[in-house]
């Protein structure tokens, strides 16, 4: 808790110094709500600006990157996106945001992606996670212990599968502890702007994830258990979509993460990646990213950023 206090109070000036010296420099970056941030090349992960890249924070939501990129590279494997999930009773109770997921119910793996970052189902995260653990290894050391719970015995092999991609890919200030959020405790983090762009640079490379995070509006049919079939539509959390330029990636949003964006845009040819972690508000999070993208674009190609 000491270590918490401390670190908000150094992030708060920081936050101040950051705002005294770009009120007094034209070239610098804007003022934004968010505590930390990044800015950088979507094609080669290339950091190109940032402010406290590397300070551990919650990211919520985000985390739903790491889950659809586990289970794109399990599709690897084509017969893997023909499978379909059942919903168990665990999937089904998931609270918090979701996509309307019911008991019993079957949906194909390609359709729960779309349940998974449209609405942001945390029941999905679930649903993918209990589908695919048996199928996965058992958590080592690269797994924090207290993910490793009764509660979790159904989840556990997949949220190891999380942290070993995460070492995989040189995200190390990332550990997961669910497949859907944060999860831990109040002091725990999850991870950091720059992991989180390392991450969606991987991601971005499997076309159906591409697909995914682009769309804003998705309706599928799941089936029942007496083969009847109900319809269920989803409307993307992702506010930028409606901007030409923008197609993806992934909101975040609780309490203790405040408000959090990973964002892919293109102006002139160049696609960036912007995060945003810790947001004052639902739409801050999406001013503080057009206003990181438009100043970055006017820094790197010579024509005026829309």
């Amino acid at each position: 808790m000491i270590r918490h206090v401390f670190v908000t109070l150094v992030t708060g000036l920081l936050a101040v110094a950051n705002i005294a010296y770009a009120a007094g420099n034209p070239e610098a970056p804007p003022v934004v709500t968010a505590r930390s941030w990044a800015i950088a090349d979507a094609d080669s992960g290339k950091l190109l600006w940032a402010h406290l890249p590397d300070e551990p924070r919650k990211a919520a939501s985000t985390t739903k990157m790491m889950a659809a990129y586990v289970v794109l590279e399990l599709a690897r494997d084509a017969a893997v996106l023909d499978e379909q999930i059942e919903v168990s009773p665990l999937a089904a109770s998931t609270t918090g945001s979701i996509a309307g997921l019911r008991q019993g119910e079957k949906i194909g793996i390609r359709d729960g992606l779309y349940a998974l970052m449209l609405p942001s189902g945390n029941d999905m995260g679930n649903a993918f996670a209990e589908h695919f653990n048996a199928r996965l290894a058992a958590p080592g050391d690269e797994t924090p212990e207290n993910a490793k719970t009764e509660a979790n015995a159904t989840r556990v092999n997949f949220i190891a599968e999380m942290n070993r991609t995460a070492r995989r890919l040189g995200m190390n200030g990332t550990h997961y502890r669910s497949p859907y959020g944060d999860g831990g405790t109040p002091e725990d983090r999850t991870t950091t702007a720059r992991d989180l762009v390392t991450l969606a640079v991987a991601a971005r490379k499997h076309p159906l994830f591409r697909e995914v995070v682009a769309t804003t509006d998705k309706a599928i049919r799941v089936h029942l258990p007496d083969g009847s079939l109900r319809r269920l539509a989803w409307a993307n959390t992702n506010r930028l979509l409606e901007i030409d330029g923008y197609d993806g990636i992934k909101t975040g949003s609780t309490k203790l993460a405040e408000n959090c964006l990973v964002a892919s845009g293109t102006h002139a040819g160049r696609r960036l990646i912007v995060v945003t972690l810790g947001s004052s508000s639902d739409q801050s999070r999406f001013t503080d990213s057009k206003d990181l993208f438009r100043w970055a674009w006017k820094q790197i190609v010579p024509v005026q950023a829309h």
